[in-house]
């Protein structure tokens, strides 16, 4: 199957330099200044899994049109509306979009600006980042990418796809309900992002201080109880599931909102928070600490 990756960043770049490491037919859809980079330096992937240096293809919105099999999205929101004009001329009929952004919204977008059967369900775990030379680098022992059909169903064409994303050094994990993962990880970033980004902390120290953890304890249920009033498809255990998890985790971990924090970078605000605060309006449930989570977030932006 014919890939294009949008963009070639700290997530997409890693997953499409795995492919392309195997073999794969994988296209990188870029910017002027990021495919000069690349031009120069190659994709370099440096990881605890293995480094890997590689010549990809590379093109700009508006060069060699084409329709591909596979178009795998992964940048932040707030550039999502832009790159749907880039890739746009590259979807066909048939083309599986695969978006890997956090949270649920983005569906939406995608929805409306294509349709709706070639939208994928997908999400992935990995910590990855651009170093001062373009290099991806990876330094965790998780490198997951979850797909699946937004129905469930085991169909020919997401069976195809898993065929083509096996055999890599990352894992592609096809999911029998990638709408239930889609929003247990959007539980889960949320409270994570939510905490290290109101308190410019790692995970640890948060936990630790008494206020801390009654401040990831209460954005925990007040996000899940948002998600149960419009009936988002959650396991009866994912908050305690969700406790367990962000207690053991490594301490010096950070979400990577506060990692774009501490760069002086746009952050998800809107779409992780915005998205959550409208619901809490519409249903009337009063969701304090997410507010100052938002606020915290709105006034950065601001700044």
């Amino acid at each position: 199957m014919k890939i294009l990756i949008v963009g070639a960043g700290a997530v997409g770049g890693y997953f499409g330099g795995r492919l392309l490491e195997k073999g794969g037919n994988v296209t990188f859809l870029v910017r002027e200044k990021r495919k000069k980079q690349l031009e120069r330096t190659g994709l370099v992937l440096k990881s605890i899994h293995g480094d890997v240096s590689m010549r990809p293809s590379l093109i700009q919105a508006g060069e060699q049109i084409e329709h591909y099999d596979v178009v795998l999205v992964s940048m932040k929101a707030y550039q999502l509306d832009g790159a749907i004009e880039d890739f746009r001329p590259y979807v066909g009929p048939n083309t599986l979009i695969l978006p890997l952004l956090n949270g649920i919204s983005h569906l939406n977008d995608l929805d409306e600006a294509f349709h709706e059967q070639n939208i994928l369900g997908g999400l992935c775990f990995v910590e990855s980042t651009l170093d001062y030379e373009g290099a991806i680098v990876q330094t965790s022992g998780i490198h997951n990418l979850v797909f699946g059909e937004r129905s469930g169903k085991q169909t020919e064409r997401i069976m195809k796809l898993m065929e083509t994303f096996s055999g890599t050094k990352s894992n592609f994990i096809l999911s029998e309900n990638i709408n239930q993962d889609m929003w247990h990880k959007y539980l889960f970033i949320a409270t994570l992002a939510g905490v290290t980004t109101l308190f410019r902390s790692p995970i640890g120290p948060i936990r630790v201080d008494k206020y801390g953890a009654i401040t990831v304890k209460d954005t925990l249920r007040e996000v899940a109880s948002l998600m149960n009033s419009v009936s988002a498809p959650l396991a009866e255990n994912i908050v305690e599931l969700n406790q367990d998890k962000l207690q053991s985790m490594e301490p010096k971990m950070k979400s990577s909102m506060l990692r774009d924090m501490e760069k002086g970078l746009s952050v998800e605000a809107e779409h992780f928070f915005g998205y959550l605060l409208a619901i809490a309006e519409e249903k009337g449930i009063a969701v304090p600490t997410l507010e100052k989570i938002y606020g915290n977030l709105r006034i950065y932006e601001e700044q």
